[in-house]
């Protein structure tokens, strides 16, 4: 699939491969795109290939990604990915888990500066809804599987999202590759101005 995305638009993106995929994506490109560029980054667990005649967009919009600790790092890193592999500006702020409330307050410039946030959280999810009601830009709630017992498997994050009385949108457990397309679809509308386009 890789293959016949790079030859017919140029680039491809897989997403959820594991080293030996991920090994077996790069060694067959290099075989048959040998020009292409080829990127891993393990912890989001992503592959972005590119042609090398290639010509990524430029969005000119900024995405901020933020993750509350490292257990949510995987989810936030593939959105960071999904969403700059769009055109976007993604900046990304890791580890401003709200049980230190100075690591979130430290970002509140950055936060406010986004055009558009993708904010992922485990447990009880609070940091979502914390950053919603500090800026004025879409936020996007990417719950996490992090956690022991009740909340372990993300239920409780999700439904805590579910529950916010901040305004925000929110995508499945984990799913960060939703919640960087939907970033990179918001950018994009910014980006334009907001105007709509046909193509």
């Amino acid at each position: 699939m890789a293959d016949a995305a790079v030859q017919s638009t140029g680039r491809a993106l897989v997403t959820r491969a594991g080293d030996d995929v991920a090994e077996e994506v790069r060694a067959y490109l290099d075989k048959e795109h040998p020009d292409a560029t080829v990127e891993r980054d393990a912890r989001a667990r992503t592959v972005v290939v590119r042609a090398a005649d290639y010509e990524p967009p430029a969005v000119d919009a900024d995405v901020v990604v933020v993750s509350g600790g490292t257990a949510d790092a995987p989810a936030a890193r593939e959105a960071a990915v999904v969403a700059r592999a769009a055109g976007p500006r993604v900046e990304t702020v890791e580890d401003a888990g709200v049980a230190n409330l100075t690591r979130v307050l430290d970002e509140v410039d950055t936060l406010r500066a986004a055009d558009v946030l993708v904010v992922a959280a485990g447990r009880e999810a609070t940091l979502p809804t914390l950053v919603a009601g500090l800026v004025d830009a879409p936020v996007i709630g990417l719950p996490t599987a992090t956690g022991y017992g009740v909340g372990g498997d993300g239920v409780a994050a999700l439904l805590a999202l579910l529950q916010s009385c901040t305004v925000l949108s929110v995508v499945n457990v984990g799913a960060g590759f939703v919640a960087g397309t939907q970033a990179a679809l918001i950018a994009r509308g910014v980006g334009d101005g907001g105007e709509s386009s046909a193509d």
